[in-house]
């Protein structure tokens, strides 16, 4: 995880360009440069690096002597970089896995680039011999990017969009800031004069492909068919091969644990190849809750049952509370379920920052949006409206919960990694039946736990424990954390406020004082930029009025069992 921001066209003075480049430095707190390319007039990259792969050699833009015309500043994990060595016999001048980057591109060009990278990325590759420059996103957006160009040619991008709205171009105040979409690439033609001018946007993968690169990787060829056990078993394999790559690190490794499935799965499946691979040291495992919520309680059981180095955060009212205001400027949004469920994780990563040695963090993101885990998909009124509702939850993850684990952690200088949008795990996912795949028996994600039933990876009342509502595992059942932040905001937004809510913010318009209090916070920090959010993540086929599941009908009959 890495901070990457990149400049053409700019008129901007080496300052003023040294000052944006610094407001992504919580990301790559090991490093920094900053450089001009060589004839060049007015191109630069900054680079805040977290020393995660070749530690020694991994600075960027990554140059080698092979390709001097090449320049790459790149943020992410490239899994498959050594099978892609070895098939085409690439001479790697470093250890560091984005170099494949440069080769591949060298060896057939952008389209098959992106096309046969297995991993998470963002980057910036300029090309000064042809005069371009390349920007691309993996699949779900795992990785951060944004971009500003404007008419007159100026160009800007940065793995968050704090590091580009406040330039100041010549000729534009940089209002069009926005995400790069996830599972593109942009190709730019850099003019003579410096400035630039976007040539095409391409879509190179979505959700559902099976991407390019499976003849490098270390699966082999999966029973084909959908009978169960068949599906089971590569519904194991597939998932443990994704937690397996993700392995490559040369830094601590920890994980995410709120005691709820899909942590859970990541956690044990994590320390059983961290045994086989002999990598000799405890996983450090991380709860956070206030005493003895359900997380805390369910996380205990499942480190004591997989032995890991086990560490509880006890979260108290008035530190969620003072936490808001740095938890909506990291994230950059004002959505309200993806603020709530933040303020837990951006805690426990702070704690993992100051109190351990763990820099990469596995995570268990993606899985209710892959496997149908919210309960509204109870409410599904078909296998295949569900089916369509996962891919649509998948395509925007990057505006939620992705962005949520991705932020939360870089905040303190950590690298996520999520096994459960690994590509291949997703593509077999979503070609099987839409009748397999939903809700059944009243029990979300039914098949995942299913399939390793009958591995004792974990606990019976783990595997099956029903999904929590959001961010709510982190507080009582009694009393949820969405409540006490809609008791304590009540106080702070006056009726008035609220009344006249449309008129002040007429996109996107705040319906509670929960909302409204955000979304003040969000236009202190990024004004007139709410756009970024397109619509707030809120429940389908129910008339929800708060997207949490604990005013979901299915939700309070389970817990008042």
């Amino acid at each position: 995880m890495c901070g990457i921001w990149a400049l053409f066209g700019s008129d901007e003075c080496l300052s003023v360009q040294c000052l944006s480049a610094m407001k992504i430095a919580h990301r790559g707190p090991d490093a920094f440069r900053f450089e001009n390319v060589n004839g060049f007039t007015n191109c630069c990259f900054g680079f805040h690096r977290l020393a995660v792969v070749d530690q020694l050699y991994g600075m960027q833009p990554i140059r080698v002597k092979k390709f001097p015309y090449l320049w790459l500043c790149y943020n992410g994990e490239i899994y498959n970089f050594k099978q892609l060595q070895k098939q085409f016999g690439f001479d790697f001048q470093t250890l560091v896995d984005g170099e494949v980057i440069l080769h591949l591109y060298n060896r057939g060009g952008i389209e098959q680039t992106a096309s046969m990278l297995d991993g998470v990325f963002a980057f910036i590759l300029l090309d000064t011999a042809n005069r371009k420059v390349f920007l691309a996103r993996d699949t779900y957006g795992v990785r951060p990017l944004f971009k500003v160009l404007t008419d007159d040619g100026f160009l800007g991008v940065c793995s968050e969009a704090k590091g580009l709205i406040n330039l100041k171009h010549s000729t534009s105040l940089c209002s069009k800031v926005e995400p790069f979409l996830p599972g593109h690439y942009e190709v730019l033609d850099l003019k003579p004069s410096g400035k630039v001018a976007s040539v095409e946007l391409v879509k190179f993968h979505s959700c559902k492909d099976e991407p390019l690169h499976v003849v490098c990787d270390t699966v082999e060829a999966l029973p084909s068919g959908f009978d169960l056990e068949t599906v089971k078993s590569n519904i194991r394999i597939l998932f443990e091969n994704a937690v397996r790559k993700r392995l490559m690190a040369h830094r601590r490794i920890g994980c995410l644990l709120s005691g709820g499935l899909d942590s859970s799965l990541v956690a044990a499946v994590l320390l059983k190849l961290m045994k086989e691979m002999n990598i000799n040291y405890p996983l450090q495992t991380f709860a956070i809750g206030m005493e003895n919520s359900p997380d805390l309680l369910a996380a205990r059981k499942v480190a004591a049952h997989i032995g890991s180095e086990h560490h509880e955060v006890i979260l108290n009212t008035e530190e969620g509370i003072q936490a808001i205001e740095d938890v909506i400027f990291s994230l950059e949004t004002y959505d309200i379920t993806t603020i709530r469920a933040s303020i837990g994780m951006y805690l426990v990563s702070k704690y993992i920052r100051k109190k351990t040695d763990s820099v990469v963090i596995f995570s268990g993101e993606g899985s209710d949006e892959l496997t149908q885990g919210y309960i509204y998909f109870h409410k599904a009124p078909s296998p295949e409206e569900a089916a369509e509702e996962s891919e649509r939850l998948l395509k925007e993850l990057y505006l939620f919960d992705v962005l949520r684990a991705d932020r939360t952690t870089a905040a303190h200088g950590l690298e996520l990694r999520v096994p459960f949008l690994d590509h291949r795990f997703t593509s077999y996912y979503l070609s099987l039946p839409a009748e397999l795949r939903i809700p059944k028996n009243g029990i979300e994600k039914y098949l995942l736990r299913l399939s390793f039933e009958d591995s004792n990876i974990l606990p019976k009342e783990i595997l099956w424990r029903p999904k929590e509502a959001f961010s709510d595992g982190i507080a009582s059942v009694k009393k949820s954390w969405f409540s006490i932040l809609q008791d304590y905001i009540d106080q702070q937004v006056d009726d008035l406020l609220l009344e006249k809510a449309a008129e002040k913010y007429p996109f996107n318009p705040p319906k509670t004082k929960e909302s409204y209090y955000y979304r003040q916070i969000f236009e202190k920090h990024y004004s007139g930029r709410s756009s970024w959010l397109p619509h707030y993540w809120m429940p389908r086929w129910v008339k929800a009025t708060d997207p949490s599941a604990r005013t979901l009908k299915h939700y309070k009959s389970a817990t008042q069992e």
